[in-house]
């Protein structure tokens, strides 16, 4: 159902996403929802971003009224991938009515659609009527589950991130999503709170190779420091260090699957960052990449000749874990 109200949702914006080695045009879409019934990862802020003590039917009305913003904002001729994100789930029925799952997905028919959600929300009984209505044939797989796995190592995801599921979980929500026929994404988190550089960097290359089995797609996040986060008062005092744009590049080129990374916040103080003389030219490579698909991409900015990798190579060597970082 399309809302007469129209009411602007999170944000919203167009860009080019990589898809089997084709560019696409993508909307990405960021409802204002019912918010994240986990609401606990260390890391998170947009779990504050929600609709406070509303009904059922009052939420339904204002996910309608943005889907309907969308719509008049957005001609659907002008894309053909939408991605999905709320405070948390997409397909939580607490957090988003099922009834709008359906006016989304007759809303982005034909469309190639990523939507973000935890794993225990992953049923057929769920996805089965969704790809249903979203599905004209155009894609060989319409839907894909994007699933916020953020490392394999269910210590290092429950002592340092607090996510509250297990990389089991992770993998029997991505058997199920495959048997209703849709695709996974996972998002991996790279240098959540309590990990030296070097641990990070491990635990990223691990989980590459944990995940690759399992997902379709994935994607790097380098972590950022984000506002009203147990992860930021940490980093307020002194005890944590958004991860070197240099372990960003290492861990692309040695990933072997095409990884996509979006460092958001990149080369600023709460975001990944080098020495700030060669972050910029960095990280437009890393985001060129992620499109392109190109390694020599990656080896070429590997190569930049700039001081402050001799210092991210000291820390790899020097850092010890659970200690405060050495830089800043």
């Amino acid at each position: 159902m399309i809302s007469d109200r129209l009411e602007k949702p999170l944000a919203s914006w167009r860009g080019n996403e990589r898809y089997e080695n084709e560019l696409l045009e993508c909307l990405t879409v960021i409802f204002k929802s019912g918010g994240c019934t986990w609401s606990a990862c260390r890391m998170c802020s947009y779990r504050h971003e929600r609709y406070q003590a509303e009904s059922c039917d009052l939420l339904l009305d204002h996910l309608r009224a943005q889907l309907a913003w969308v719509m008049n904002e957005y001609d659907p001729k002008e894309y053909r991938m939408v991605k999905i994100f709320t405070s948390g789930s997409f397909f939580d029925p607490q957090e988003v009515p099922p009834a709008f799952l359906a006016d989304v997905a007759s809303a982005f028919r034909g469309k190639l659609v990523i939507a973000e959600t935890r794993p225990e929300f992953v049923t057929e009984e769920v996805l089965g009527p969704f790809i249903e209505t979203l599905d004209d044939g155009s894609w060989k797989i319409p839907l894909y589950c994007a699933i916020g796995l953020e490392t394999s190592n269910d210590t290092i995801r429950e002592k340092c991130i607090n996510k509250g599921f297990a990389f089991q979980d992770f993998r029997d929500a991505a058997g199920r999503a495959h048997t209703a026929g849709a695709g996974v994404k996972a998002y991996l988190l790279l240098k959540p709170l309590f990990l030296s550089e070097r641990e990070a960097v491990e635990d990223m290359k691990t989980s590459f190779a944990d995940t690759i089995p399992f997902a379709d797609m994935i994607s790097m996040n380098p972590c950022t420091v984000q506002r009203n986060t147990e992860l930021e008062y940490y980093w307020k005092r002194g005890a944590y260090r958004p991860p070197y744009l240099w372990s960003v590049l290492t861990l692309l080129a040695a990933a072997p699957v095409h990884v996509t990374c979006d460092p958001l916040g990149g080369g600023q103080k709460r975001g990944p960052h080098n020495c700030g003389t060669c972050d910029y030219e960095i990280v437009k490579g890393i985001r060129d990449y992620s499109l392109s698909g190109d390694r020599d991409l990656i080896g070429a900015l590997l190569d930049i000749a700039c001081g402050c990798k001799q210092e991210w190579e000291f820390v790899l060597a020097k850092e010890k874990p659970y200690c405060m970082p050495l830089t800043r």
